[in-house]
């Protein structure tokens, strides 16, 4: 973070303009970096080695992890394959509502009372 002591106001309207390009050209690099990563990530895991893809070597060692007893490891492949139990409260019955029925009017004659 900034020190405000360190802050140079700026002169004028072109400094701002070029300030502002520098800014903006330093966070497309640091976007692009952040892509790129994803990119290399998406690659490695389609590299084949002894007939199998690393993609596909994770999801067996994964499988295998949760066979041995790995609680982690099936609730990663069960959410992964989309059958995350839904969290849900069921309720019955309803609410009383002493107020149901009246008028805005008589509301606001309780109110005032």
């Amino acid at each position: 973070m900034a020190n405000e002591n360190n802050l140079k106001p700026v002169r004028s309207k072109n400094e701002a303009r070029e300030r502002g390009k520098k800014g903006g050209i330093k966070s497309g690099e640091v976007r692009a970096k952040k892509k790129t990563l994803k990119e290399e990530l998406i690659l490695l895991l389609e590299t084949k080695t002894e007939n199998k893809t690393m993609k596909e070597k994770i999801s067996l060692s994964l499988i295998q992890e949760a066979l041995k007893g790995n609680v982690k490891a099936f609730e990663t492949i069960r959410d992964t394959i989309g059958e995350r139990p839904k969290e849900q409260i069921e309720h019955s019955g309803s609410v009383n509502n002493p107020f149901e029925g009246l008028s805005t009017e008589e509301l606001r004659k309780i109110l005032n009372e």
